[in-house]
């Protein structure tokens, strides 16, 4: 059995800085669970933040961010594969792997080993299901056995049928070998903490460029579409460069939405433990007692 830290939390709670210690105390490098940090020049929207990788002189390793262009897809499927393979490099140098990101069906999909085949989202099957409406989807979706997915984070129908077909596709391939001991970190805050520091977090975001960054995707030939199929600020900002909202408008319904995102994040994680499995929640400033319960897990 291999050991795994995983830090996982809402947006804004401070994980991947609370990582980076724990990552620089015990050796270890950093694997991101983020479904957007994988594309290149997406930076401010997804809040890389890669300045803080670097900690008293030393750069902390880290894997999984900016490895594919915006313009390629990007799945559940790869990303078991590039984790795997992240994993066992950094096993193979006596390091600790530390699985940190929100996407919750990322996180999932590696304490529950899912079984994926690659799945051909230009098939004849996904064919058929863009003729359905979303709700007919849903229903298909639903009355799958499948354990990967929440339809709490499925926003719009292209999403809807990607999971209906990785649904249909699970359990077809060999079990991974690799056998991963975890310990499971949850950084969280009170409510109204998160809110004050989405919102100011946001503020600064936009003062510091990212309504250029999405227009600088726009000039490299990234459609509306695609910006908008990547979320949140990336959707909004480009109906603001679209001149579909006004800058307040645009202010107001993307910090409403992240709001409600963090909130979507927590569901994915408490219905994780619901299904047994143990998450220590932790304050972003907890370091020590992190460093306690890791020193406990390597024993």
């Amino acid at each position: 059995m291999q050991q795994l830290v995983i830090i996982l939390g809402p947006t804004a709670v401070g994980k991947t800085n609370f990582a980076i210690k724990l990552a620089n105390e015990f050796n270890g490098e950093i694997i991101s669970a983020d479904s957007r940090q994988v594309y290149k020049g997406m930076d401010i929207g997804t809040g890389k933040d890669l300045d803080e990788y670097q900690l008293d002189g030393l750069k902390i390793p880290y894997h999984l961010i900016d490895i594919i262009e915006p313009h390629d897809e990007y799945n559940l499927f790869s990303f078991q594969n590039d984790f795997y393979s992240s994993f066992s490099q950094i096993i193979s140098n006596n390091k600790l792997p530390f699985l940190v990101g929100g996407t919750g069906l990322y996180i999932h999909s590696i304490l529950k080993e899912y079984k994926l085949q690659n799945v051909d989202f230009k098939s004849d099957r996904a064919k058929e299901l863009t003729q359905l409406d979303e709700s007919e989807l849903l229903v298909l979706l639903n009355n799958s056995k499948s354990s990967l997915h929440n339809t709490t984070d499925l926003i719009d129908k292209e999403r809807i049928i990607k999971a209906i077909l990785i649904s249909e596709s699970e359990k077809t391939n060999t079990p991974v070998e690799i056998k991963i001991k975890p310990l499971v970190l949850g950084i969280t805050e009170i409510r109204e903490i998160i809110k004050e520091r989405i919102t100011a977090r946001l503020k600064l975001r936009l003062q510091n460029g990212m309504i250029e960054e999405v227009e600088n995707l726009i000039s490299k030939g990234l459609s509306y579409d695609k910006l908008d199929f990547f979320g949140l600020e990336y959707r909004f900002i480009s109906q603001y460069i679209k001149g579909e909202l006004s800058y307040n408008d645009m202010f107001q319904k993307l910090n409403s939405s992240i709001h409600k995102f963090a909130k979507k994040q927590m569901t994915w994680f408490r219905k994780m433990e619901r299904e047994g499995i143990e998450i220590n929640w932790l304050k972003s400033d907890e370091t020590e007692r992190a460093n306690l319960l890791i020193s406990n897990f390597l024993e």
